[in-house]
């Protein structure tokens, strides 16, 4: 008898097993079998049934295994292609985006000017980028000044002076190269660049910018007003300089000997004081920065002369260092 074109062979001692198909009536003999099922991707499943000798059986199976490793679990083949393969992040050509609330459109293209800037890597397809409700890519930063960086990306757009300085931020925080090199190179960067080599001068200048500050709040809330007043000495010489000795300042600092200098110390009677320092740049240049800096702080302030400290210090030696009344409101 056959099934399904198999030959039915009797079991003996040295036959060959043979690995039959099942009919529809699965009608099952004597002999004991080893049923396997195969993967469910299929719709028909099928069985195979082997002779007592289990050792062919075993070969049949070592002959499915390349299947078997083929199609496997779906549930098993599914957790392997989530964890080894991450696919990359496509975008479209035209890309809207939603930078803290203000909107923006700009092209792929565009974000990818330079290759090694934030916006670059963001829209790479290596990152994950969150969309809001209207499918917007998101970026949480402050929008205000996005659109001098796209102007930028787009044509090499400089923003306006007055929004040079947040830009600049802005530019620091998408790490945008040519941008900052573009804008330290204008107004007003490149003059603070050359303040702040003056400033370099004075490494003790944002400590005593600091007891300015603190000095001044102190006072006015002992005395519950709106404003303050402290002392602050400014000098550029370190040593008091006498009409006769001038002739000999051929340099921008006078030189006496140790045990001239030590007869010189000194200590004037003010809450902060700046100085000295070696550069072409005066004591009104330091008070300009000194105004400005808390000006940035939103700190209003105002100075005046006020006279020179009158300190004695050796036979016709006096300090004459000059005093500066500093106001500082505070409302």
């Amino acid at each position: 008898m056959q099934q399904n074109g198999a030959a039915d062979t009797p079991n003996g001692a040295g036959d060959t097993p043979v690995l039959r198909r099942f009919g529809p009536e699965g009608r099952a003999g004597p002999q004991p079998r080893v049923m396997v099922v195969f993967s469910a991707a299929s719709e028909s499943e099928e069985s195979v049934d082997a002779g007592p000798d289990l050792g062919g059986a075993a070969a049949g199976l070592e002959e499915q295994e390349p299947r078997r490793a083929a199609t496997g679990s779906p549930l098993r083949s599914l957790g392997k292609t989530l964890h080894s393969f991450s696919p990359a992040q496509e975008f479209p050509e035209v890309i809207p985006l939603n930078v803290g609330g203000t909107y923006f459109t700009t092209r792929l293209s565009t974000l990818r000017r330079y290759e090694d800037t934030m916006l670059a890597a963001m829209f790479s397809g290596r990152h994950h980028i969150p969309r809001d409700a209207e499918g917007r890519y998101f970026i949480d930063r402050d929008g205000a000044y996005f659109g001098d960086i796209l102007n930028f990306l787009r044509g090499g757009e400089l923003p306006q002076r007055d929004r040079v300085r947040a830009v600049h931020r802005e530019a620091q925080y998408y790490a945008i190269g040519p941008l900052l090199e573009s804008l330290e190179d204008t107004q007003p960067l490149t003059g603070e660049k050359v303040r702040q080599a003056f400033l370099d001068l004075l490494p003790y200048y944002k400590d005593n910018l600091e007891r300015i500050v603190e000095i001044a709040k102190l006072r006015a809330m002992q005395r519950k007003a709106r404003f303050a007043k402290l002392k602050v000495c400014v000098y550029k010489e370190e040593m008091p300089i006498t009409p006769y000795e001038r002739p000999l300042f051929n340099s921008l600092r006078f030189e006496r000997s140790e045990s001239e200098a030590k007869l010189f110390e000194h200590h004037c009677e003010v809450d902060v004081s700046f100085g000295p320092w070696e550069a072409v740049a005066d004591v009104y240049d330091l008070l300009h920065c000194i105004v400005s800096d808390l000006a940035e702080r939103g700190i209003t302030a105002d100075q005046q002369c006020i006279g020179v400290c009158d300190k004695h210090l050796i036979n016709h030696y006096y300090c004459k260092r000059p005093i500066y009344e500093f106001k500082i409101t505070w409302w």
